[in-house]
């Protein structure tokens, strides 16, 4: 019924009702995000990388790369309107530059893959409130690795014991 969306580039997140002919209407929703990191060449801006449903779609998680955020929308699947939940966002370690994010198969449980750091951050999730809190990070690289390397996609196992992330580079 809907389509959700982010613009890496401009770093917004947008929402459009599909109509019955496939064509897209007019958008219902449109949000700008703001601010920047320490990142120089790569976090000037907001880059709004992905966005998800939570497990029962009253929620839309964005991975901003561009402001170290994760962000939460309320989402209204009667309008298909997205507005920013209260907290709006939880922040990661400034220059991590989160870029994928996945729940686990309970729901319980988010994980944020991070570009820029090579990392994962591991966040509890409060269905109820759409709220996230972290629980810890980690890195996606063996200790003492120097060469450059980013990382992309992360996916939780169906069983829920393994979460699979990817290195470009190592």
């Amino acid at each position: 019924k809907f389509l959700v969306l982010v613009n890496y580039g401009s770093g917004s997140t947008a929402s459009f009702p599909i109509q019955a002919d496939g064509r897209l209407g007019e958008a219902v929703s449109f949000h700008q995000h703001t601010g920047s990191s320490v990142n120089a060449s790569r976090q000037k801006g907001p880059h709004a990388h992905s966005i998800n449903f939570s497990p029962d779609y009253r929620f839309a998680i964005v991975a901003d790369l561009g402001i170290d955020k994760v962000l939460t929308y309320q989402f209204d699947s009667k309008t298909g309107a997205l507005a920013p939940n209260d907290p709006p966002s939880v922040t990661v370690k400034a220059g991590a530059g989160p870029r994928h994010f996945t729940f686990s198969p309970s729901g319980k449980f988010g994980y944020a893959i991070n570009e820029l750091q090579s990392t994962v951050t591991a966040f509890t999730y409060n269905a109820n409130r759409g709220v996230l809190s972290e629980i810890q990070t980690i890195s996606t690289i063996p200790a003492g690795f120097t060469g450059v390397t980013h990382t992309a996609e992360v996916v939780a196992h169906p069983s829920g014991k393994f979460l699979y992330g990817s290195n470009r580079g190592h």
